[in-house]
Protein backbone atom coordinates (compact mmCIF):
# COMPACT_ATOMS: atom_id res chain seq x y z
CA UNK A 1 0.00 0.00 0.00
CA UNK A 2 1.35 3.43 -0.94
CA UNK A 3 1.52 6.42 1.26
CA UNK A 4 -1.23 8.08 -0.69
CA UNK A 5 -3.54 5.10 -0.27
CA UNK A 6 -2.96 5.09 3.48
CA UNK A 7 -3.91 8.70 3.71
CA UNK A 8 -6.99 8.02 1.64
CA UNK A 9 -8.02 5.16 3.90
CA UNK A 10 -7.60 7.36 7.00
CA UNK A 11 -9.73 10.00 5.43
CA UNK A 12 -12.67 7.66 4.92
CA UNK A 13 -12.35 5.80 8.26
CA UNK A 14 -15.54 5.79 10.32
CA UNK A 15 -15.69 8.20 13.29
CA UNK A 16 -14.65 6.96 16.76
CA UNK A 17 -17.27 5.00 18.64
CA UNK A 18 -16.93 6.82 22.03
CA UNK A 19 -20.06 8.99 21.65
CA UNK A 20 -22.22 5.95 21.03
CA UNK A 21 -20.73 4.26 24.12
CA UNK A 22 -21.38 7.36 26.27
CA UNK A 23 -25.00 7.66 25.24
CA UNK A 24 -25.62 4.04 26.03
CA UNK A 25 -23.91 3.69 29.41
CA UNK A 26 -23.18 7.10 31.02
CA UNK A 27 -24.95 8.16 34.22
CA UNK A 28 -25.54 11.83 34.99
CA UNK A 29 -25.16 13.09 38.58
CA UNK A 30 -26.63 16.42 39.73
CA UNK A 31 -25.19 17.92 42.90
CA UNK A 32 -26.74 20.71 44.96
CA UNK A 33 -23.95 21.60 47.35
CA UNK A 34 -23.63 24.69 49.52
CA UNK A 35 -20.26 25.92 50.67
CA UNK A 36 -19.26 28.44 53.29
CA UNK A 37 -16.08 30.48 53.45
CA UNK A 38 -14.35 31.13 56.73
CA UNK A 39 -12.08 34.02 57.62
CA UNK A 40 -9.05 32.17 56.20
CA UNK A 41 -10.68 31.88 52.79
CA UNK A 42 -11.09 28.10 52.86
CA UNK A 43 -14.41 26.59 51.84
CA UNK A 44 -16.30 23.67 53.30
CA UNK A 45 -19.61 21.97 52.79
CA UNK A 46 -22.49 23.38 54.83
CA UNK A 47 -25.16 21.05 56.12
CA UNK A 48 -28.74 22.06 56.71
CA UNK A 49 -29.88 22.77 60.26
CA UNK A 50 -33.15 23.50 61.98
CA UNK A 51 -33.49 26.47 64.30
CA UNK A 52 -34.09 24.14 67.24
CA UNK A 53 -30.77 22.38 66.48
CA UNK A 54 -28.89 25.68 66.44
CA UNK A 55 -30.61 26.79 69.64
CA UNK A 56 -29.61 23.62 71.48
CA UNK A 57 -26.04 23.96 70.20
CA UNK A 58 -25.38 27.61 71.03
CA UNK A 59 -27.83 28.95 73.62
CA UNK A 60 -25.61 28.12 76.59
CA UNK A 61 -22.64 29.72 74.86
CA UNK A 62 -24.41 32.96 73.97
CA UNK A 63 -26.59 33.54 77.05
CA UNK A 64 -25.89 33.20 80.77
CA UNK A 65 -28.25 31.33 83.05
CA UNK A 66 -31.14 33.40 84.31
CA UNK A 67 -34.53 34.81 83.39
CA UNK A 68 -33.23 36.42 80.19
CA UNK A 69 -32.00 33.07 78.89
CA UNK A 70 -35.40 31.59 79.72
CA UNK A 71 -37.08 34.31 77.67
CA UNK A 72 -34.67 33.78 74.79
CA UNK A 73 -35.39 30.05 74.78
CA UNK A 74 -39.11 30.83 74.60
CA UNK A 75 -38.60 33.35 71.77
CA UNK A 76 -36.52 30.96 69.68
CA UNK A 77 -38.93 28.12 70.38
CA UNK A 78 -41.82 30.17 69.03
CA UNK A 79 -39.86 31.10 65.89
CA UNK A 80 -38.93 27.45 65.37
CA UNK A 81 -42.60 26.54 65.63
CA UNK A 82 -43.47 29.19 63.02
CA UNK A 83 -40.85 27.67 60.69
CA UNK A 84 -42.37 24.22 61.25
CA UNK A 85 -38.98 22.63 61.79
CA UNK A 86 -37.70 23.76 58.40
CA UNK A 87 -34.04 22.93 57.80
CA UNK A 88 -31.79 25.45 56.08
CA UNK A 89 -28.23 26.38 55.23
CA UNK A 90 -29.36 29.88 54.25
CA UNK A 91 -31.77 31.89 56.37
CA UNK A 92 -33.32 33.95 53.59
CA UNK A 93 -34.92 37.37 53.73
CA UNK A 94 -38.22 35.72 52.75
CA UNK A 95 -38.01 33.44 55.79
CA UNK A 96 -37.36 36.40 58.08
CA UNK A 97 -40.21 38.43 56.59
CA UNK A 98 -42.55 35.47 57.01
CA UNK A 99 -41.61 35.08 60.69
CA UNK A 100 -42.12 38.79 61.38
CA UNK A 101 -45.45 38.75 59.55
CA UNK A 102 -46.68 35.78 61.59
CA UNK A 103 -45.61 37.39 64.87
CA UNK A 104 -47.50 40.55 63.93
CA UNK A 105 -50.60 38.53 63.03
CA UNK A 106 -50.40 36.95 66.49
CA UNK A 107 -50.64 40.39 68.09
CA UNK A 108 -46.99 40.99 68.93
CA UNK A 109 -46.10 44.66 69.27
CA UNK A 110 -43.09 46.07 67.43
CA UNK A 111 -41.20 46.22 70.73
CA UNK A 112 -41.85 42.51 71.34
CA UNK A 113 -40.90 41.64 67.76
CA UNK A 114 -37.63 43.55 68.19
CA UNK A 115 -36.76 41.54 71.30
CA UNK A 116 -37.46 38.26 69.52
CA UNK A 117 -35.51 39.31 66.43
CA UNK A 118 -32.56 40.32 68.62
CA UNK A 119 -32.39 36.76 69.95
CA UNK A 120 -32.73 35.28 66.46
CA UNK A 121 -30.09 37.61 65.01
CA UNK A 122 -27.58 36.76 67.74
CA UNK A 123 -28.09 33.02 67.24
CA UNK A 124 -27.82 33.17 63.44
CA UNK A 125 -24.74 35.38 63.63
CA UNK A 126 -23.04 32.77 65.82
CA UNK A 127 -24.08 29.97 63.46
CA UNK A 128 -22.69 31.94 60.52
CA UNK A 129 -19.36 32.54 62.26
CA UNK A 130 -19.10 28.84 63.00
CA UNK A 131 -19.82 27.93 59.37
CA UNK A 132 -23.21 26.30 59.99
CA UNK A 133 -25.01 28.70 57.66
CA UNK A 134 -23.53 30.90 54.98
CA UNK A 135 -25.93 33.78 54.49
CA UNK A 136 -27.78 36.11 56.85
CA UNK A 137 -30.82 38.29 56.17
CA UNK A 138 -30.94 41.99 56.94
CA UNK A 139 -32.46 42.61 60.35
CA UNK A 140 -34.22 45.97 60.50
CA UNK A 141 -35.44 47.27 63.81
CA UNK A 142 -39.19 47.79 63.91
CA UNK A 143 -40.28 51.28 64.83
CA UNK A 144 -41.51 51.32 68.41
CA UNK A 145 -44.12 53.74 69.61
CA UNK A 146 -43.47 55.32 72.96
CA UNK A 147 -46.21 54.10 75.26
CA UNK A 148 -47.24 55.54 78.57
CA UNK A 149 -45.07 54.33 81.45
CA UNK A 150 -47.11 53.14 84.40
CA UNK A 151 -45.66 53.55 87.89
CA UNK A 152 -47.05 53.28 91.39
CA UNK A 153 -48.12 56.29 93.37
CA UNK A 154 -47.23 56.25 97.07
CA UNK A 155 -50.71 55.20 98.21
CA UNK A 156 -50.90 52.43 95.59
CA UNK A 157 -47.56 51.08 96.77
CA UNK A 158 -48.67 51.10 100.42
CA UNK A 159 -51.87 49.18 99.67
CA UNK A 160 -50.22 46.68 97.35
CA UNK A 161 -47.27 46.00 99.64
CA UNK A 162 -49.60 45.52 102.61
CA UNK A 163 -51.58 42.90 100.69
CA UNK A 164 -48.33 41.17 99.66
CA UNK A 165 -47.11 41.16 103.25
CA UNK A 166 -50.22 39.42 104.59
CA UNK A 167 -49.46 36.57 102.21
CA UNK A 168 -45.68 36.29 102.36
CA UNK A 169 -43.19 38.29 104.42
CA UNK A 170 -40.32 37.31 102.11
CA UNK A 171 -42.21 38.58 99.07
CA UNK A 172 -42.86 41.83 100.91
CA UNK A 173 -39.15 42.27 101.65
CA UNK A 174 -38.37 41.61 98.00
CA UNK A 175 -40.98 44.15 96.85
CA UNK A 176 -39.42 46.85 99.06
CA UNK A 177 -35.95 46.01 97.77
CA UNK A 178 -37.09 46.15 94.13
CA UNK A 179 -38.75 49.54 94.36
CA UNK A 180 -35.89 51.14 96.29
CA UNK A 181 -33.10 49.78 94.08
CA UNK A 182 -34.85 49.65 90.70
CA UNK A 183 -33.23 46.31 89.99
CA UNK A 184 -34.86 43.57 87.95
CA UNK A 185 -36.60 40.66 89.65
CA UNK A 186 -34.00 38.13 88.51
CA UNK A 187 -31.16 40.38 89.67
CA UNK A 188 -32.57 40.55 93.20
CA UNK A 189 -33.35 36.85 93.53
CA UNK A 190 -29.84 36.03 92.29
CA UNK A 191 -28.10 38.11 94.99
CA UNK A 192 -25.63 36.40 97.32
CA UNK A 193 -24.61 37.67 100.75
CA UNK A 194 -21.23 38.75 99.40
CA UNK A 195 -23.00 41.08 96.97
CA UNK A 196 -24.18 43.17 99.94
CA UNK A 197 -21.32 45.20 101.38
CA UNK A 198 -21.13 48.61 103.11
CA UNK A 199 -24.81 49.46 102.58
CA UNK A 200 -24.45 48.78 98.86
CA UNK A 201 -25.66 46.07 96.54
CA UNK A 202 -23.74 44.78 93.54
CA UNK A 203 -25.69 43.12 90.76
CA UNK A 204 -23.66 40.66 88.71
CA UNK A 205 -26.36 38.67 86.90
CA UNK A 206 -27.64 41.54 84.76
CA UNK A 207 -29.43 41.66 81.43
CA UNK A 208 -26.61 43.62 79.82
CA UNK A 209 -23.90 41.38 81.28
CA UNK A 210 -22.34 44.40 83.00
CA UNK A 211 -22.25 44.55 86.78
CA UNK A 212 -23.33 47.65 88.68
CA UNK A 213 -23.37 48.75 92.32
CA UNK A 214 -25.98 50.98 93.94
CA UNK A 215 -26.28 52.33 97.49
CA UNK A 216 -29.18 51.05 99.58
CA UNK A 217 -31.88 53.02 101.33
CA UNK A 218 -32.51 52.35 105.01
CA UNK A 219 -35.55 50.19 104.28
CA UNK A 220 -33.73 48.29 101.51
CA UNK A 221 -31.02 47.47 104.04
CA UNK A 222 -33.66 46.34 106.49
CA UNK A 223 -35.22 44.15 103.78
CA UNK A 224 -31.95 42.22 103.45
CA UNK A 225 -31.25 42.02 107.19
CA UNK A 226 -32.32 38.45 107.94
CA UNK A 227 -30.49 35.43 109.40
CA UNK A 228 -28.27 33.85 106.78
CA UNK A 229 -28.72 30.25 107.81
CA UNK A 230 -28.08 28.08 104.78
CA UNK A 231 -29.48 30.62 102.36
CA UNK A 232 -27.26 31.79 99.50
CA UNK A 233 -28.74 35.26 99.62
CA UNK A 234 -31.50 37.42 101.13
CA UNK A 235 -34.15 36.32 98.61
CA UNK A 236 -32.87 32.86 97.75
CA UNK A 237 -35.93 31.24 99.32
CA UNK A 238 -38.07 32.72 96.54
CA UNK A 239 -38.34 32.13 92.82
CA UNK A 240 -40.04 34.19 90.16
CA UNK A 241 -43.06 31.93 89.79
CA UNK A 242 -43.81 31.99 93.52
CA UNK A 243 -43.32 35.75 93.80
CA UNK A 244 -45.50 36.52 90.78
CA UNK A 245 -48.29 34.32 92.16
CA UNK A 246 -48.25 36.22 95.45
CA UNK A 247 -48.07 39.52 93.58
CA UNK A 248 -51.08 38.71 91.39
CA UNK A 249 -53.21 37.68 94.37
CA UNK A 250 -52.32 40.89 96.20
CA UNK A 251 -52.97 43.14 93.21
CA UNK A 252 -56.40 41.58 92.70
CA UNK A 253 -57.24 42.19 96.36
CA UNK A 254 -56.49 45.94 96.15
CA UNK A 255 -58.50 46.43 92.95
CA UNK A 256 -55.63 46.43 90.43
CA UNK A 257 -56.35 43.02 88.94
CA UNK A 258 -57.55 44.44 85.63
CA UNK A 259 -54.46 46.62 85.14
CA UNK A 260 -52.13 44.55 82.97
CA UNK A 261 -49.27 47.01 83.55
CA UNK A 262 -49.13 46.34 87.29
CA UNK A 263 -46.55 43.57 87.06
CA UNK A 264 -43.41 43.27 89.23
CA UNK A 265 -41.42 45.23 86.63
CA UNK A 266 -43.54 48.29 87.52
CA UNK A 267 -41.38 48.62 90.63
CA UNK A 268 -38.37 49.35 88.39
CA UNK A 269 -40.40 52.01 86.55
CA UNK A 270 -41.51 53.43 89.90
CA UNK A 271 -37.94 53.73 91.14
CA UNK A 272 -36.84 55.47 87.92
CA UNK A 273 -39.77 57.89 87.96
CA UNK A 274 -39.07 58.88 91.57
CA UNK A 275 -35.43 59.55 90.79
CA UNK A 276 -36.26 61.74 87.79
CA UNK A 277 -39.07 63.62 89.52
CA UNK A 278 -36.76 64.16 92.47
CA UNK A 279 -34.31 66.07 90.27
CA UNK A 280 -31.70 63.38 89.57
CA UNK A 281 -30.22 63.94 86.09
CA UNK A 282 -30.92 61.39 83.37
CA UNK A 283 -27.30 60.31 83.07
CA UNK A 284 -27.12 59.24 86.72
CA UNK A 285 -30.50 57.51 86.43
CA UNK A 286 -29.07 55.56 83.48
CA UNK A 287 -26.14 54.39 85.58
CA UNK A 288 -28.42 53.52 88.51
CA UNK A 289 -30.71 51.37 86.34
CA UNK A 290 -27.86 49.84 84.34
CA UNK A 291 -29.25 50.85 80.95
CA UNK A 292 -26.78 50.24 78.12
CA UNK A 293 -27.88 53.33 76.20
CA UNK A 294 -29.16 56.72 77.30
CA UNK A 295 -32.10 56.41 74.91
CA UNK A 296 -33.56 53.68 77.15
CA UNK A 297 -33.52 56.03 80.12
CA UNK A 298 -34.95 58.93 78.12
CA UNK A 299 -38.36 57.28 78.44
CA UNK A 300 -38.51 58.89 81.87
CA UNK A 301 -37.22 62.32 80.84
CA UNK A 302 -40.71 63.79 80.48
CA UNK A 303 -41.16 63.43 84.23
CA UNK A 304 -38.43 66.02 84.89
CA UNK A 305 -40.91 68.89 84.59
CA UNK A 306 -39.05 71.10 87.08
CA UNK A 307 -36.23 71.46 84.56
CA UNK A 308 -38.58 73.47 82.33
CA UNK A 309 -39.90 75.92 84.94
CA UNK A 310 -37.27 78.53 84.08
CA UNK A 311 -38.57 78.59 80.51
CA UNK A 312 -41.87 80.10 81.66
CA UNK A 313 -40.19 83.22 83.04
CA UNK A 314 -38.36 83.75 79.74
CA UNK A 315 -41.56 83.43 77.72
CA UNK A 316 -43.51 85.76 80.03
CA UNK A 317 -40.92 88.48 79.51
CA UNK A 318 -41.84 88.44 75.85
Amino acid sequence: MTISSVASSAAIAPPPCEPAFESAFSVRFDYDLSYASNDQGTRRLVKEHSLSNLTAQYISILWDEGSHKTNVRSFLGEISEILSGQRFSVFSQEMLDSVIGTLRERGNSNATINRKMAALSKLLWKASKMGDIYNLPEFRRQKERQGRIRFLETDEEAQLFSAVRTRCEDSYRLSVFLVDTGCRLGEAIGLSWNDLQDARSTFWLTKSGRSRTVPLTARAQEATNIPHGRLKGPFAMLNQVRFRATWNEAKAEVGLGADDQVVPHILRHTCASRLVRGGIDIRRVQIWLGHQTLSMTMRYAHLATNDLDSCVAVLERG
